[in-house]
């Protein structure tokens, strides 16, 4: 594998600016948190915070170094996260055994198998079909949608909870990912026909977009992405994580979760949807954000 050198400098200004959060009573651990979601490297900011703080720490307010002690590599915010203590090949919810049939840690992945019924995918199927049209995707300056070249797939949005199926399948999610439901955004339906894909992306919000304070508003940020496969083409269309060399097949009834604490491509989790060759694809996907999405 290859070993990337770090290239991020330390500045006299990023220095001034840590200074002065921690002159103004901001936790070490947030000041960390912005600086990461900022893009910079987990490492290089905890030794500009040491270089800053260390010689400044008899005249701050707060005990600076301890806290930053205390705050594992890595740390961001809550997220999602299945029960997988012990290892189980078979999660046993509340109306359905799902099994467990892979699991990453970096990027955090996990599939689960027989998360619904066949009965299941082709009743979501059929509630979406009457309301398809071309999937959009967040604009980055205003904060609202658009059509986007890179996404050529056709899409619908649930209202949460506006079906008896609906509730039972975010009910089902609720439980497996130990996320409340009202932490969620509606079940988006998409149907990718030949030729269409979904190119690499990430999920979270971009922080440095224009527009992404108008869509926190509602939620916060993204933290985690649950996509459930519901009909499966002949060719194409899995599931890539171009960074880590991952691809997931999409079969009818499996669930792929991943998360992501921070909005920063440190968290490993870019990934995209295949052209499908043959056939067609249908996902449902559950976003899941920090705050009570409404």
């Amino acid at each position: 594998m290859e070993i990337q050198t770090l290239t991020q400098a330390v500045t006299p200004e990023l220095r001034e600016w840590i200074l002065a959060q921690a002159q103004a009573n901001c936790a070490t651990n947030d000041i960390l948190k912005a600086m990461q979601a900022s893009g910079w490297d987990d490492a290089v900011a905890r030794a500009a915070l040491v270089q800053t703080l260390q010689p400044a720490a008899a005249s701050l307010h707060q005990a600076a170094l301890p806290q930053l002690q205390a705050v594992p590599a890595g740390c961001g915010s809550p997220v999602p996260e299945p029960d997988l203590r012990g290892a189980p090949a078979v999660l046993r919810l509340h109306d359905r055994e799902v099994q467990v049939l892979l699991t990453m840690q970096r990027p955090r992945v996990v599939l689960f198998g027989s998360f619904m019924s066949d009965e299941e995918c082709d009743a979501l199927m059929a509630l979406a079909r009457p309301r398809l049209a071309r999937s959009e995707t967040v604009h980055h300056q205003s904060g609202g949608s658009e059509v986007n070249a890179a996404r050529t797939s056709d899409g619908m949005f649930f209202e949460r909870g506006e079906a008896p199926l609906i509730q039972r399948i975010e009910q089902r999610i609720a439980a497996l990912l130990q996320w409340p439901v009202d932490k969620g955004e509606g079940l988006q339906i998409l149907r990718y026909r030949p030729g269409a894909q979904y190119r690499p992306h990430f999920d979270y919000f971009d922080p440095a977009q224009p527009g992404t304070a108008a869509v926190l508003k509602r939620g916060g940020q993204r933290v985690g992405t649950l996509v459930m496969y519901l009909h499966v083409p002949k060719n194409g269309g899995g599931t890539v994580f171009p960074d880590v060399g991952l691809e997931v097949a999409p079969v009818k009834g499996h669930a792929l979760f991943f998360s992501y604490d921070r909005p920063h491509e440190s968290t490993g989790t870019l990934h995209g949807g295949s052209p499908v060759t043959d056939g067609e694809k249908w996902v449902a996907t559950k976003w899941m954000r920090e705050g009570v999405f409404g």
